[in-house]
């Protein structure tokens, strides 16, 4: 049992650190956060702002809120299940992320094409006769 919930908690986990770093509901906030974290003078406000640009960085701090919340543990029933249900969460959620992100690059690549192959077929295509009257 330990191991499927281990799949399902990195579902929210992924989609929360998803949304955050690269969804245009929050692109404000994610464009805010990627200029202070390259022209801050302090590395410390660099590495805060950075936190929300990055889905690996942000999914470890997504993953400690769903441990509070689910108190979930991998193989031991101490502090050690937590740390390893932790960095386990990150991996999987990782990996999750990164399927989504291959699809979305997949999907984006497939309309380049489409859309491509549709304004080649347009530029060929003779004119509707009444509009060469």
């Amino acid at each position: 049992m330990q191991v499927l919930y281990l799949f399902i908690l990195a579902i929210p986990i992924a989609c929360a650190s998803w949304t955050v770093t690269h969804e245009d509901i929050f692109r404000e906030f994610h464009d805010v956060c990627l200029t202070r974290c390259t022209t801050s003078r302090y590395m410390g406000t660099r590495k805060f702002f950075y936190l929300f640009t990055c889905e690996y960085c942000f999914s470890h701090y997504v993953t400690v809120v769903v441990l509070i919340i689910a108190r979930y543990q991998l193989l031991f029933p101490d502090w050690r299940g937590y740390l390893i249900a932790g960095f386990s969460l990150v991996w999987v959620a990782n990996i999750y992320m990164a399927i989504f992100g291959r699809l979305r690059l997949d999907l984006r690549k497939e309309r380049a094409e489409i859309e491509a192959e549709e304004t080649a077929l347009a530029r060929q295509s003779p004119p509707p006769a009444a509009a060469r009257r």
